[in-house]
């Protein structure tokens, strides 16, 4: 890649995915780098923090935005969530609005397209999953027309774009309707950097992916996962501690398991993982921990390393 001294017509820029909870938006930033730095799972609100993966490319750098999903709820974390998803609004220089084709619109969509109504930078509708079943598109092109008032086809600094993130259908294509849309200008970060996540909390979201990937519809909504200790010991062996907090007691027998069994296959899933990107050996030990509206608990939500 030529960087932005060898190159004038080099871009960079924000650009920011956001969309209702589990519409594919980490895998869509997935597919986009064509690396793993965002956890995926078909559980609800998988996202808590602002995910940043950056993908150099001959035109420039674009530092993609992976949001929580946009969603309505009252506790400290539901309300963090949301502020990360509308910071990143204001600071894009472009917005993906991604939806999923296969399911009938909700409030929410209502809800974010009028408020977008104003947004003056350039706006992706992204049409995910459009390798799935019933496809409802004609219904999101409608409601864009009926928030905005006007056809899509007159529409400036708006694009619709057919997509699969599971598949990869479009994304190339997307990654050039971005920089199209991007300013000239110095790249944010080296070109060896792919994401600025702190490696505890991508490490701590690697478990919180397992346990989410393996129990699914039986899993606690309020689950957090918290690296409480990290050190090297003998024979290259890192040690982690991990606190697994619930905030209520019969959701910390669900999420042991009968035997512990549950624990276990957690604990072997993500070592696996961990031990690949700390290139070491690792000792995991899990607790679980049950602690009352965890959620709303600042000094906790701090702990895991959420920036109010």
């Amino acid at each position: 890649m030529k960087n932005d001294q060898e190159n004038p017509n080099f871009r960079s820029g924000m650009a920011t995915i956001i969309g209702r909870p589990n519409v594919g938006k980490s895998t869509l930033l997935n597919s986009i780098l064509d690396t793993k730095v965002a956890i995926v799972s078909k559980v609800p609100q998988t996202t808590r923090n602002q995910i940043r993966g950056i993908l150099n490319h001959e035109r420039g750098q674009i530092v993609f935005i992976d949001t929580p999903g946009i969603h309505f709820g009252g506790d400290n974390l539901d309300r963090y969530m949301n502020d990360c998803s509308q910071m990143t609004i204001d600071d894009a220089d472009c917005l993906i609005y991604l939806v999923d084709v296969s399911r009938r619109i909700g409030d929410d969509e209502r809800t974010i397209s009028k408020k977008l109504k104003d947004f003056k930078k350039p706006i992706i509708l992204g049409l995910n999953k459009i390798d799935q079943g019933d496809r409802r598109i004609p219904e999101y092109i409608e409601l864009w027309e009926e928030s905005l008032g006007k056809p899509v086809n007159e529409m400036k600094k708006f694009t619709l774009l057919p997509l699969s993130g599971m598949n990869r259908t479009n994304v190339g294509k997307l990654i050039e309707i971005v920089f199209d849309n991007l300013p000239v200008g110095p790249a944010y970060y080296p070109s060896d950097i792919i994401t600025d996540m702190p490696q505890r909390m991508a490490m701590a979201d690697i478990i919180r992916e397992k346990l989410f990937n393996l129990m699914k519809e039986e899993l606690p909504h309020s689950i957090g996962v918290h690296i409480e200790l990290m050190e090297r010991r003998k024979n290259n062996v890192t040690y982690m501690k991990v606190l697994i907090y619930v905030d209520r007691e019969a959701h910390k027998e669900i999420v042991i398991g009968k035997k512990g069994l549950i624990l276990k296959q957690v604990g072997m899933l993500a070592r696996e993982e961990l031990e690949a990107l700390l290139k070491s050996k690792i000792f995991l030990d899990l607790h679980v921990k049950t602690q009352r509206n965890w959620r709303d608990d600042l000094s906790i939500l701090t702990e895991l390393g959420y920036r109010f």
